[in-house]
């Protein structure tokens, strides 16, 4: 049974008049949009409603579906603890979803839930839904912190594991940008009015192709919170046509509100947007590899041994003697469906040459990057490596002697001490870069701190 229909909400609290008090009225167009779709869903008399809401339980790397048989949640945190809901959950449907889940290798289940209270995410949607319709079961879910690829296949499976008994309808729960204007409660980025345009007319077309292929820099720089929902719902629209419709968008507040809804209709081969997205990864990695240079290759080919033999990759005699007589700090770096996946290096030399530093340290950005998981095997050809060749680092008086585009960037103080390589995206100002280097190290904005910096040559 497909999915009846699928919608994306946002979720202010201000727009519950009595928390609004008035100020509501400025989202006038999000409120009649609310009332539309709930009407509709009134009239679809849907068995489950599934929400995404980033404000549920959230991990990095893991998918929390929200177990138990009932919740309850109000807007006590808000200053108003009388207005609340009380659901069941579809306890069926939430183990099938796991179910799947773990037979397509997806990180997602009803283990580690932090808060089973409601969250304002799903309370806002079902205040409007429950003033024409509340003989429903609910299913909540969080998204993560994983790729959008890898929402797109919980999508997925959240396709597959519908009863074709029920009647279910999807919810993507999430504001858009939170930085659209100066006097706003976030500030304001240009990237902000960019990623509303962007998603405004993603939704507008269902062009879901090009959500999966999203800059992730411009969705990080927007402060938006919706982005994984979508992907979600995306996945859950997986190989269908659907006829979408944009009921409202608005940001007065200065964070972007859209309310759209979607209606698959007959299935489409065309559709199948990840095969279709993972397919033009594939031929872009190939063409990669193609073209990088021996620093690059002995990076890969220093970590695929490693994964698949469990020993480091013996030296390769045919290396040049840049690689084998010079000595450099070297830092490897591993990204994947573009983010990074893991980043490690020395600041100076500490083997006897180039190449020996690349071996090692290929090695350790695969498998001793404390913020990621080991790479699998499985995961060995879709990452694609850069090699940076530090030159020694420099003492510097003020950060206006850095420029994040040429030098990197080593914060110390004390024992602690953080390093951000040059010419990173989304990284644009010094300022930013000493920030980051500095909060990499756990040195405080106000503690006493040393800055140096370095030049590279980078490998990609």
């Amino acid at each position: 049974m497909m999915i009846l229909k699928a919608y994306t909400v946002p979720h202010p609290p201000i727009i519950i008049p009595e928390i609004g008090r008035g100020e509501e009225r400025k989202i006038q167009a999000t409120i009649d949009a609310y009332h539309a779709i709930a009407k509709e869903i009134r009239d679809l008399q849907p068995d489950t409603i599934i929400i995404s809401s980033p404000h549920s339980t959230v991990y990095s790397n893991y998918f929390h579906i929200s177990p138990h048989s009932k919740a309850s949640g109000s807007f006590i945190s808000f200053g108003f603890p009388t207005i609340s809901t009380n659901v069941s959950y579809d306890t069926t449907l939430v183990q099938r979803i796991e179910e799947l889940a773990i037979l397509s290798d997806i990180p997602a289940g009803t283990q580690g839930e932090r808060d089973n209270q409601l969250d304002h995410g799903v309370l806002v949607p079902l205040y409007f839904i429950n003033q024409y319709y509340s003989d429903y079961k609910l299913v909540r879910i969080g998204p993560s912190g994983l790729s959008s690829q890898e929402h797109y296949r919980l999508g997925q499976t959240i396709q597959k594991a519908l009863d074709s008994d029920k009647k279910v309808i999807y919810i993507a729960s999430g504001d858009l940008s939170h930085k659209l204007k100066k006097d706003g409660p976030y500030g304001f980025v240009k990237e902000g009015p960019i990623f509303d345009r962007e998603i405004v007319s993603i939704l507008n077309e269902a062009n879901f192709l090009k959500l999966l292929s999203l800059d992730s820099t411009l969705c990080h720089k927007a402060a938006e919170c919706g982005y994984g929902s979508f992907n979600i719902m995306a996945g859950v629209l997986d190989g269908y046509d659907v006829i979408s419709n944009v009921y409202s968008y608005e940001g007065p507040f200065g964070v972007g509100y859209v309310v759209a809804g979607f209606t698959p209709t007959s299935p489409n081969i065309n559709r199948h947007f990840l095969s279709q997205y993972n397919e033009s990864l594939q031929e872009g990695q190939r063409s990669i590899r193609n073209h990088e240079d021996e620093y690059v290759t002995l990076a890969r080919q220093s970590l695929e041994y490693y994964i698949n033999h469990h020993k480091p990759l013996p030296r390769p005699k045919n290396l040049s003697k840049e690689l084998t007589s010079s000595k450099a700090g070297v830092f490897v770096s591993l990204h994947k469906n573009g983010r990074l996946r893991g980043c490690i290096g020395t600041t100076g030399p500490t083997t006897i040459c180039i190449a020996d530093e690349i071996i090692h340290n290929a090695i350790s950005a695969g498998t001793r990057d404390p913020r990621f998981p080991k790479v699998t095997a499985k995961e060995l050809p879709d990452i694609i490596y850069s090699v940076d060749v530090l030159f020694p680092p420099e003492a510097i008086t003020s950060i206006n002697d850095l420029d994040p585009k040429r030098y990197g960037v080593i914060v110390k103080s004390g024992y602690k001490s953080g390093l951000l390589l040059p010419n990173l995206n989304g990284v644009d100002t010094a300022e930013e870069q000493v920030d980051i280097a500095r909060q990499k190290a756990g040195i405080h904005k106000k503690d006493n701190y040393t800055l140096k910096r370095f030049e590279v040559i980078r490998h990609h």
